[in-house]
């Protein structure tokens, strides 16, 4: 099988990690050699409940034996979609009222970007230094990480970058802005969170000069940050929310949401401004609507709290400068690149599974499902330790 991965399968790294799964159950990843590894990362945020939720899983079958694609997005009533969409703008404020359902959170970042850009009338956008927002084009033109995007130009013209957390670029939001688009907290970057009330401040700048706001909520979003979405933490309420990962619990899944008013334009002057063949998907959304509903009748989001207290309380180690994030959010920064590489791999050969974060060498993800126990965290915190203290002894030997 691994012979087969790499000769027919396209990666994206030279040295992918290439465990074979067998099966996934509640915190855990099993190989097919038998192993057991608690998983720290929930496929990148994505896994909100865990692997093969109970409910998620009973939403499946039961829309399996319904029916599966019927039509293209938004021309047949499937109860599954309208259910999500629905239950979605019951939890969001009263701007926040109409939901577009796509494939992937990049798909979902490229509809937000057009449907700015046609309600606006302008071209202009401002994002982030250290973004990231997706790999399609819309998306990656986004990033201002140059080795990244020089393979694949011209991208996207009339793209500025502004530094996160610093007040004195939002001098760059002009008339001219049809968007600002920023991660509520920075993933790639570091797991960097709003300080100062900076988001408030941005949605202030919008407001002054006309530009809409889009708030990236796909990672922060559905529960991780102990609130339903980031911005809740932040007091700012965006034109536009785009989510995606973890609303799936473990589907592919992607959504924007805005307001009646901003939505319709994406149907007439031109209609059919986006379209997608599989957003809305039944079987997905059926296992997304089980995922919110999990989520917000549970009391998952406070235990996410809870947890994340526990997570900082076991995890000091001399090898960890600092945890960045918020909730089950989180990013141990290590003292080196080194260091947190050697801490990934040996923390999977010791049964746990960890991942780097894009923009910040230094940094492990630690992003485990909402339902992992307080007893599974404190024995992943525990590996982590064990690993950190083998490495540390292993430098002092050799120095």
């Amino acid at each position: 099988m691994q012979d087969d991965f790499f000769k027919y399968q396209a990666q994206t790294t030279p040295h992918p990690l290439a465990m074979e799964i067998s099966h996934a159950n509640g915190s855990y990843i099993y190989d097919t050699k038998g192993n057991a590894y608690l998983d720290f990362v929930a496929g990148v945020s994505a896994c909100s409940l865990g692997h093969k939720h109970p409910r998620v899983v009973s939403a499946l079958k039961n829309q399996l034996d319904q029916y599966l694609h019927v039509m293209v997005y938004g021309e047949y009533i499937q109860k599954p979609a309208v259910e999500l969409a629905k239950l979605l703008a019951k939890h969001l404020p009263n701007s926040l009222e109409k939901t577009y359902l796509v494939n992937s959170g990049t798909e979902a970042i490229e509809g937000a970007i057009k449907l700015a850009r046609r309600a606006t009338g302008r071209s202009q956008i401002i994002a982030a230094h250290n973004a990231y927002h997706g790999n399609t084009i819309g998306a990656l033109s986004l990033m201002d990480y140059e080795e990244r995007k020089a393979p694949f130009r011209p991208l996207l013209p009339e793209i500025n970058h502004i530094t996160f957390n610093y007040e004195p670029h939002l001098k760059q939001i002009t008339t001219k802005t049809a968007c600002v688009i920023l991660e509520t907290i920075q993933g790639g970057a570091g797991f960097i969170v709003p300080k100062n009330n900076y988001l408030e401040k941005v949605r202030e700048r919008c407001n002054e000069v006309g530009a809409l706001l889009i708030l990236d909520e796909i990672q922060p979003g559905i529960g991780r940050t102990g609130k339903l979405f980031g911005f809740e933490n932040y007091n700012c309420i965006p034109d536009i929310l785009v989510t995606g990962k973890g609303l799936g619990g473990g589907m592919p899944i992607g959504a924007f949401t805005a307001s009646g008013e901003l939505m319709d334009t994406l149907h007439k002057n031109p209609k059919l401004g986006h379209i997608t063949t599989f957003g809305g998907n039944p079987v997905i959304a059926a296992a997304a609507l089980a995922t919110l509903q999990e989520v917000t009748e549970s009391d998952l989001m406070s235990q996410t709290i809870e947890k994340e207290h526990l997570i900082r309380q076991h995890l000091q180690h001399p090898l960890i400068t600092e945890i960045r994030g918020k909730g089950l959010m989180l990013a141990a920064i290590t003292t080196s690149s080194e260091i947190a590489n050697q801490l990934v791999l040996k923390a999977q050969d010791a049964g746990l599974i960890l991942f780097w974060l894009l923009f910040e060498p230094k940094a492990i993800r630690i992003t485990p499902p909402l339902t992992i126990s307080n007893e599974e965290i404190i024995k992943g915190c525990g590996i982590i330790i064990e690993v950190l203290n083998t490495i540390e002894s292993n430098e002092q030997s050799r120095n």
